[in-house]
């Protein structure tokens, strides 16, 4: 309420500091924690059963549970199913940033030169990257201010873009007023 603005900054950079979520098998005997966003202790989550493998696993539990049946998979089976949800879905988070990376280069590949507000998204080894407002896309910023920190709104111009490796730079015109 305070920044609206800023909003869509900071909630990129919580999402960004809670990383990638992780399937886990959590037993009932296990000493759990609650969810970390809920506060709740027993608490399970899933989705419609044609979009993960996971969402059919946990149907299939929920189902003999309420049949008063055995678990259709054994604890081994489960841990199993867990690690390789997460390693699909990691395989599959990195194949869309890479199609996104390239659909935003393809997108500005014709348009070098042109200017864009943008939002400092992050600071890696002395390099700055941004994220242009429209179109939100990521990019490094060549030569940009040493004193830039996350969320500092800034103009730069489309300096250079390389296809192959999903990468545009941008140059530093000057930080918004």
């Amino acid at each position: 309420e305070r920044d609206p603005a800023g909003f869509e900054e900071l909630s990129l950079s919580v999402l960004r500091l809670l990383g990638s979520g992780h399937y886990v098998v959590e037993r009932q005997a296990e000493d759990l924690e609650a969810h970390f966003a809920l506060g709740v202790d027993d608490y399970t989550h899933f989705t419609a059963p044609n979009r993960r493998y996971a969402d059919i696993v946990t149907q299939r539990i929920l189902k003999a549970v309420l049949a008063g049946a055995p678990s259709p998979y054994t604890d081994a089976e489960l841990d199993a199913i867990a690690e390789r949800c997460t390693t699909m879905e990691d395989k599959a988070r990195s194949v869309e940033r890479k199609v996104e990376k390239r659909a935003g280069v393809l997108l500005l590949q014709k348009k070098i030169g042109e200017q864009y507000d943008a939002v400092v998204t992050s600071i890696d080894k002395g390099r700055v990257f941004a994220t242009l407002d429209s179109p939100a896309v990521d990019g490094r910023i060549v030569d940009g201010s040493p004193h830039l920190t996350p969320g500092a709104r800034l103009r730069v111009a489309v300096q250079s873009v390389d296809v192959e490796r999903g990468h545009v730079d941008f140059a530093q015109l000057k930080e918004a007023e």
